[in-house]
């Protein structure tokens, strides 16, 4: 039953991913196109959001918690990026940008939601990773602001491509002591 249920979710965070990455796509070429932004202005210096590089020898568990850890400070960025575009830019009319912004919003929260799922199945502990030190206030002129929004869209949709390649390749199911761990748990929630 965890097995089926850890293959069900797995399935259903990939597709929630697959979707992201296509809305996040669409999201940077509408944005590029409302400020008219040129090859030479989207030069990306660095990446914004900061985990541990891969490695094939992390277990599930520590590959998603990698990929929760990104996401989480994705979603962080994305809501900075969203309030200071409105403050600093005026919310405006609503067109198929701001629809796109809050499709993707709303996506990458219930990516989130999934890959938390995931990790309570495989056993995880539910850990928050520090958010401090990430990038949160933004730039100060006009340009900066809207080239800090740019990349953390891009970021958006680098980790949405990041999370599909993980969750296809976490394990078909779970060893058979970890199996036993979360059903073990399940128990003990259950009759509390």
């Amino acid at each position: 039953m965890a097995e089926r249920r850890t293959r069900t979710t797995a399935a259903r965070a990939t597709a929630i991913a697959e979707q992201l990455h296509h809305e996040s796509c669409i999201l940077l070429e509408l944005y590029r196109k409302k400020e008219k932004f040129t090859v030479e202005d989207l030069v990306a210096d660095r990446r914004l959001v900061s985990v541990p590089p891969p490695s094939s020898q992390l277990d599930t568990g520590d590959t998603l918690w990698r990929l929760h850890s990104a996401l989480l400070q994705c979603r962080s960025l994305l809501e900075r990026a969203i309030a200071k575009e409105e403050q600093e830019l005026g919310g405006g009319k609503k067109g198929d940008y701001e629809t796109m912004r809050k499709m993707v919003r709303d996506r990458l929260s219930l990516l989130l939601i999934n890959t938390e799922l995931l990790r309570a199945v495989d056993g995880a502990a539910v850990f928050t990773p520090n958010l401090d030190g990430l990038e949160l206030e933004g730039p100060s002129s006009l340009f900066e602001l809207k080239l800090w929004i740019y990349r953390i869209f891009k970021e958006v949709e680098h980790w949405s491509k990041t999370a599909i390649t993980t969750l296809q390749g976490l394990p078909p199911v779970m060893d058979k002591e970890r199996a036993r761990g979360a059903r073990l748990r399940s128990m003990r929630s259950a009759r509390r």
